[in-house]
């Protein structure tokens, strides 16, 4: 009887709690300033139309005419930085990588993650090919020849391989396959039970996004070892083929977020929101109707803003285990940075760098000191700018794991 009434409890909180976050949603969405509703559609427009003419923008006259320092150091750094990566594998590597990448409709977070990565690997110099979410396993295998498999150890991932016919290429072929080192504890199934799978499919890697110390120190990620698995590391970062500065463009929107939806949006933006106009754009916030992913487009967008607005899941407040990709993207299109506080942001960029938020509330106050002093904000953004260009681009991690690769048992 007791235990009856325990699991009614139980259910009642469950239900109570939904129906506060359905709430929260609603509340927000009606709070929402007006103009960055009404504004919504006409920002990614003209950001549309700007993209139809990039040459203007990007031209080497429009780059030297702006008076922007952060246009001006973007286009320098970008510069060197893919002089220095281009091809600069293509004699040095005899891999050729599949990366199994979802659509943007599915996931729009990983064909972000994947497409940037696989964009990176082909501009370093190691031939790589995206097999599409649908397309046929044993097609792509037979027509590009691939030496490495990236795939996601999850079961929407697995389930669209045809894992018949790569047994049958590996036994002409030699082809390491790589999964993502993913923990119970991230909301996927138990690992001991997928371990055992991967054993009997053969997979030889793990590879994880999160950061190497993280990684070594959590003890849930001894049993890949424990059964003989490497874990390579792949952490996120800008492409720079996509996020850098584009001239000509004034800063008047007070701020941008480009994110799906979180209930941790919610307690750091309330008023920001409510009492400023700007632009929001992604799955699940109430005004964005039929979202279209377009990375080329998003930096026409971050061109006008004077502040990028950035909130983390709450594992990477409470571990020092990742930044997500906006980190990244916003430094290297030379946003000044808004950021609640993740603990790997002090390992992996300067503390001035960025305006950093402990709560909400000293989130907003850092916000109206930004709309009041832009200065502040622009010598924050050459800091982060700088960063990221010399350590923090996905051509910097595309290499970084091609010389891990080199360490894995080589098989026949």
């Amino acid at each position: 009887m007791n235990r009856t009434i325990s699991l009614i409890g139980n259910s009642l909180k469950k239900k109570r709690g939904k129906l506060s976050r359905s709430f929260e949603k609603l509340r927000f969405n009606a709070l929402l300033n007006r103009d960055t509703t009404r504004q919504h559609t006409q920002i990614l427009s003209a950001a549309e139309q700007a993209l139809e003419h990039e040459k203007r923008y990007e031209s080497n006259q429009a780059y030297a005419s702006s008076d922007d320092p952060l246009v001006q150091q973007g286009f320098t750094l970008r510069n060197d930085l893919c002089t220095f990566f281009y091809k600069r594998f293509e004699y040095l590597s005899n891999e050729r990588i599949l990366i199994h990448t979802p659509s943007a409709e599915f996931s729009p977070a990983g064909y972000s993650l994947f497409s940037n990565i696989a964009e990176s690997f082909a501009f370093i110099g190691i031939p790589t090919k995206i097999l599409e979410w649908g397309e046929g396993t044993k097609t792509a295998l037979n027509q590009f020849n691939p030496t490495i498999l990236l795939s996601s150890d999850h079961h929407e991932y697995l389930n669209r391989l045809e894992w018949n016919a790569i047994e049958e290429y590996r036994t002409q072929h030699r082809l390491q396959i790589g999964l993502t080192a993913s923990l119970a504890e991230y909301g996927n199934t138990p690992l001991l039970d997928r371990l055992k799978w991967a054993k009997i499919h053969r997979i030889d890697f793990y590879y994880s996004f999160r950061d190497k110390a993280y990684v070594d120190a959590r003890s849930e990620y001894k049993s890949f070892s424990n059964e003989g698995y490497p874990i390579l590391l792949l952490p996120f970062g800008a492409n720079a083929l996509h996020y850098y500065p584009v001239a000509g463009f004034s800063r008047d929107l007070n701020y941008v977020l480009m994110a799906s939806r979180k209930r941790e949006h919610i307690s750091y933006l309330q008023d920001i929101a409510t009492k400023y106009a700007g632009f929001i754009d992604g799955p699940g916030w109430g005004h964005t109707k039929n979202f279209k992913f377009l990375r080329d487009r998003d930096r026409y967008i971050y061109a006008r803003a004077k502040i990028g607005l950035n909130v983390h899941l709450p594992e990477q407040l409470e571990w020092a285990c990742e930044l997500n990709e906006r980190t990244y993207q916003l430094a290297a299109c030379g946003v000044p940075q808004l950021i609640d506080h993740p603990l790997l942001l002090d390992k992996v960029f300067s503390k001035d760098a960025f305006f950093i938020a402990d709560n909400p509330r000293q989130y907003f106050n850092l916000f109206k000191d930004l709309i009041n002093n832009p200065q502040l904000g622009q010598s924050a953004a050459l800091l982060a700018q700088q960063e990221v260009f010399s350590a923090h681009t996905t051509f910097h991690r595309a290499a970084s794991f091609i010389e891990q690769l080199k360490t894995l048992p080589i098989i026949p």
